[in-house]
């Protein structure tokens, strides 16, 4: 090894490649020490001691937002393939002793964040040794970080066209149109599509899965769609329109407490619901580590039970 790599090598921690990893995917100091379990303090001592040892600055604050430096995209380059190989090794480990372990990292569209709990259940107890993290985000930012070719798998619920993926379709996804208890339209006989969304439509903002789906099954009908609000979230969206703000089309298994109660009335409507799957998927290029094909045989295995056990949530 060359005597300048040994001497960098010398002055460099993993614990200051971990910080470094974390700040620079989360873009904040101090996110990354909620994280760590560090202060902000600690995790700015551990950068600075980093950019001395590399004698190079890695990031820095315009006004109150945080940049990486040149120097610190080519260094997240470095260390993500470090630790690709350790994760490697310990994979190779576990196969070795016929057990499995470490990371399973999910990203789940907003919309499935109902669903994936009910996943976890069984395979947590199946495999005790893998720690999993979910992340939950819309479409679009999903669609992102499986772009960025990190080792994850997502939970969406209309799989992206433009490269190929590996898709397993597991679970029935239902949209249906809401509205609150004793709005004026159901009363209507024969409620069109077009007569619905004239009632104060609210929409998930742009990039999400849902409002996606609606978009184009109104193209297909040549139905105009104007939103009369955007929500961030189905949660805010279900409120608001129990509120009486308006009327919107929401997956079904987010909503079966407020349509037992009554609160939310599903209005009779042609050619709805909207019938989708939940999918599980990642890029065929990506090779699955051993954690993430435990997964993807589990869900392979077990769509069966997972119909029956939402089929029952859904019974009123």
């Amino acid at each position: 090894m060359p005597q300048s790599v040994q001497t960098l090598v010398n002055r460099l921690t993993f614990r200051q490649l971990q910080v470094f990893k974390s700040v620079y995917e989360l873009n904040s100091y101090s996110r990354a020490g909620d994280m760590l379990g560090l202060s902000q303090p600690a995790v700015s001592n551990q950068i600075r001691q980093l950019e001395q040892a590399l004698e190079k600055p890695l990031f820095e604050y315009v006004g109150r937002q945080l940049y990486s430096t040149a120097t610190a995209k080519r260094l997240a380059k470095c260390i993500h393939a470090i630790f690709d190989e350790i994760q490697c090794f310990q994979d190779d480990l576990s196969q070795e002793t016929g057990l499995i372990s470490g990371e399973l990292n999910l990203v789940a569209v907003s919309t499935a964040q109902y669903v994936v709990p009910y996943l976890l259940r069984a395979y947590t107890s199946l495999h005790p040794n893998v720690t999993v993290k979910v992340s939950v985000m819309n479409r679009a930012a999903a669609i992102e970080r499986l772009n960025e070719n990190h080792d994850e798998l997502a939970i969406m619920g209309m799989v992206p066209n433009d490269k190929p993926m590996f898709s397993i379709p597991f679970l029935n996804n239902e949209l249906i149109a809401v509205v609150p208890k004793n709005h004026p339209i159901l009363k209507t006989p024969d409620i069109t599509l077009s007569a619905f969304l004239d009632q104060h439509l609210l929409l998930r903002e742009p990039g999400s899965g849902s409002r996606l789906a609606l978009e184009l099954h109104c193209q297909k009908q040549r139905i105009r769609l104007q939103a009369e609000m955007e929500i961030g979230s189905n949660d805010a969206i279900k409120h608001a329109v129990i509120s009486g703000l308006g009327v919107a089309v929401l997956p079904k298994l987010g909503i079966l407490s407020e349509l037992a109660l009554g609160s939310l009335v599903e209005v009779p409507i042609k050619d709805f619901p909207l019938r989708r799957s939940w999918c599980l998927i990642h890029p065929q290029g990506r090779h699955p580590t051993p954690t993430m094909r435990s997964f993807i045989d589990y869900i392979q295995q077990n769509i069966g039970q997972f119909e029956k056990t939402f089929a029952r949530m859904a019974e009123p």
